[in-house]
Parts: C-alpha cells; structure tokens; sequence
C-alpha cells in the first residue's frame, strides 16, 4: 500500500507539470488538460467517462488541438527520470504518463504558423476572404495564418509558389476559377490537376448580365430578342480572358446568338463604359457591379449561376430562362502543394469549415458578395476536373487568346 501511494504521489507530480504547461500556454484548463488538483487515483481505474470534446460528444481524436510537444517533453523529462520503475504500480503510473505525452504529439498535424498564399493584390474578394478566415481560425485554433499576395502573370506567380512549397501544411493557396483557367492560355510549371491538393471550396459569386438603368431591356428576354433580330448589333464588355469571357461565349452557344466581346482591363473600365453607353451590356461577377446596381444605375437581367443570388433574389438565373444546365460561378477555394498528408488535409478541412460555420462569418463574407458553397474532397476534384475540360473546350472553340 505505501509502494502505491508513491507511485500515485509521482505520477501526481507528473500530471500536475502537465497541465501547469498546458494552462500556461493555452490558458485556464489547458485546452483539454484540467489545470485541477491531481487527479491519479481517478485515472488509475479503467471504467472512468471517455474524454470528451467541447461540444459533449466522446472526442475520437485530438488531431485539432495546438502542440508544444517540445516545450512539454523538455518540461517533464527529469520528472520521468525519477519515476521509480521496480514495482507495476508505478509502471503503471509512467504508463499513465506516457498516454498523456502521446497526446501532445496527436494535438496537430499541421505546422503552427501557416500561411495563405493569394496569388491577387490586396483588396480582392480571394484576399478578403483568406484574412476573414485567417484571423478567425488564428484566434479560434491557436494557430497563427498569414496572408500573403504574390499577384502577377494572371495568378500565376503564386500559384506556382504555392505548387513549389513543402507537402506540409505550411503553406496553402486560396484562389479563384483563373486557377483552371490559365493552363490553357499559357505554358504553366505546373498541372491544377495535378500539382495541388484540392482541399475545399469556400465561396462562390455570381456573374450578372446587367444593363444601364435607362437600357430598353427590360428583361433578358428582351435582350435576347433583340441581339437575334440584328445579329452583331448589341454589344457586351468584360475581361478578355477571365471567366466572364467564357460564360459569355457559352451563353452565345446556349442562346444561338451573336452579341460582339468587347475586351476591357478590369471591372470598373466596363462599368464604366456601361454607364457611359459605350456598350449594351457586361457579364460581370456581382461584387463588381454591385454598387451601381444598389445606386439604381444600373439594371440586372440574369444571373450565371446555378441558383439565384441571395443579394438578387427576383433575378432570374439563365439557367432558368430556358438554358438548362447553364452555370458559370465564379469561386475561390483552398489547396495544398500535392502529396499534403491526409491527415493535414483533414485537419485543415476542419479548421475552415468551423469558421464557416460562425454567423459573424458568414455576414462578413456576404457583405462581400461572397457566398458560401462548401465543398470538399473528392467532390471538389471532381468539379475542378469537369470545369477544367469544359473552360479548355471553349477556349479553342473561341480561340480565346490571354489577355
């Protein structure tokens, strides 16, 4: 009995270390391992409750929680040393131990400073999203993500950092629709198909064919009937490469109608040459056209997604203006170099889908016209894959050039 007692006593001091360095780095309870006084006897019999997750179910791993596995194991190593190993009760004291600091070990899979690659300047809906979600989970995970823009050659340059990167979790990319784009227009290093791990799609914003407010198209039947009774007469502005330019080239073919592509640099130059009545219409993602459209100065007609705006709900999709199967999102999503461990790839999933989840959010990404449309997995890799041969299909019909 007294052999026993020192052997609870030792494991006491054992624990007790353990959850002095849990609270001190993560704060009152540990994140997990109670900062209370020891609690060994309670542990030595095999009946206790399973552990259990914030939420009150069993938790079947801890792979989301932070580590400092280093600083714990650094922390307790002359602890272990002294535990006596003669008799099996304090084998089964160090046994003890040794679980707690397996669990250390199992608190993460991923690096604890990661950082989000968007290959676009700053201001952007893929920067603002990355620094919604980045500063969400930073403060939620106890993790730290970092935004970091590499803009150039049409997203490009960092998109080709990020397919360059170590398979670790360290580094991730968050980018749009261009991402499938681009291989086709220009010699890439690398294959979106094959050069990345798709890990989920976050957000989406629709395209609009929208009109000037004094515009006689009321409707976008009106459009239509009239881009078919004078072909070539009616004109529409967008960038010459992007996706607008290929929902609209899959529009003419859908609708049987020739409407001249006016190529202009960004968003704002076609907007502005719509006010202008420099042309009939754009085919534009709504975040570029919605203050004008809230401002009355301009008209929406239809919208290119699969179903109707949550910001434009009377606007018919053009799907459901007679185009069954028509859909041209614009979305941006998360990826990891290829070969990124499954079991990053899950814990990185379950990271952004937590913060998904919170309402402030969700408010936040659609104040920026950005809609949430998760998916992930094999899901994710089956879209890209179809968008991909559908995106390079209308690329040479047209014979779409890089702008």
């Amino acid at each position: 009995m007294r052999r026993e007692t020192a052997a609870l006593r030792d494991f006491n001091l054992a624990y007790v270390a353990v959850g002095s360095v849990a609270s001190d780095r993560y704060g009152a309870g540990g994140r997990g391992m109670s900062a209370s006084p020891p609690i060994a006897s309670e542990l030595w019999h095999s009946s206790d409750p399973p552990l259990r997750a914030r939420d009150g179910r069993p938790e079947a791993k801890l792979s989301n929680r932070p580590r400092d596995t280093g600083r714990l194991t650094t922390h307790l190593g002359g602890i272990i040393m002294k535990l006596p190993s003669r008799r099996s009760p304090c084998l089964v004291a160090a046994g003890a131990l040794s679980i707690l600091l397996g669990l250390t070990g199992a608190w993460s899979q991923t690096a604890r400073t990661v950082k989000i690659v968007v290959p676009y300047p700053a201001a952007g809906t893929a920067d603002i999203l990355a620094r919604i979600l980045g500063e969400q989970i930073s403060r939620t995970e106890g993790v730290t993500l970092l935004t970091e823009n590499r803009p150039g050659a049409s997203a490009v340059i960092g998109t080709e950092a990020v397919s360059r990167a170590a398979p670790d979790g360290s580094t991730l990319l968050i980018t749009s629709t261009a991402f499938l784009i681009a291989p086709h227009l220009q010699k890439l290093s690398y294959d979106p198909l094959t050069s990345f791990e798709p890990i989920c799609q976050l957000v989406s914003t629709p395209i609009i064919v929208v009109v000037n407010s004094e515009s006689p198209y009321r409707t976008f039947a009106d459009w239509l009937d009239a881009a078919r009774a004078k072909p070539g007469s009616l004109t529409l502005a967008s960038i010459p490469a992007g996706l607008s330019r290929i929902a609209f080239e899959m529009l003419k073919r859908a609708a049987n109608v020739e409407i001249a592509f006016i190529p202009y640099p960004g968003d704002a130059p076609a907007v502005n040459a719509l006010l202008g009545g420099h042309v009939t219409a754009v085919f534009l993602p709504y975040s570029g056209v919605a203050a004008q459209l809230k401002a009355g100065k301009l008209r929406a007609l239809a919208s290119a997604s699969r179903t109707r705006s949550e910001s434009l709900p009377s606007v018919p999709t053009v799907a459901e203006s007679g185009f069954k199967g028509y859909e041209a999102d614009n979305w941006n999503g998360l990826f990891a170099p290829a070969k990124t461990p499954n079991e990053t790839v899950s814990e990185l999933t379950g990271w952004f889908a937590a913060a998904m989840r919170i309402p402030e959010v969700k408010a936040k990404l659609v104040a920026q016209s950005l809609y949430p449309a998760w998916m992930c997995g094999a899901d994710f890799a089956a879209l890209l894959r179809k968008q991909y041969n559908e995106f390079g299909r209308i690329i040479r019909e047209a014979n779409i050039k890089a702008g």
